[in-house]
């Protein structure tokens, strides 16, 4: 890797099982986190160090719009799903509610957002 590589966020969902309890998480033979989450506001987050890393989503937010790219075939494709959370819009939603959040403050946008994620995950039942 030509730099090291700070997600604003990460995230393991899928494999949290592997590497719950651990004080250290090696790459070397751990798993990589499922999701990492750039805000590139003021920077355009380069795609290299997370494709060697190969993490499985790499989200981007702009200021304006969520970016979702998968890994398909050790390379980054933009895609307007999430492989992770198929079943969310996350593309749309979120930002959303980052919009919400500016009128309505974090405290009650994440309540309601909870409260969405809730209602999606119930309605698939």
């Amino acid at each position: 890797m030509d730099s090291g590589v700070e997600p604003d966020d990460c995230f393991y969902i899928q494999n949290e099982a592997r590497i719950r309890g651990k004080d250290r998480i090696n790459l070397e033979t751990d798993p990589p986190p499922d999701l990492a989450i750039e805000i590139d506001i003021t920077s355009r987050t380069r795609f290299n160090n997370y494709q060697a890393l190969r993490i499985p989503e790499l989200w981007r937010w702009n200021g304006i719009k969520l970016e979702i790219n998968v890994l398909l075939n050790g390379k980054y494709v933009e895609s307007n799903t999430s492989y992770i959370f198929s079943i969310f819009l996350i593309s749309l939603v979120i930002p959303e509610y980052l919009v919400q959040s500016k009128t309505n403050g974090r405290n009650a946008t994440m309540k309601a957002f909870r409260a969405w994620i809730r209602q999606q995950i119930s309605s698939q039942i």
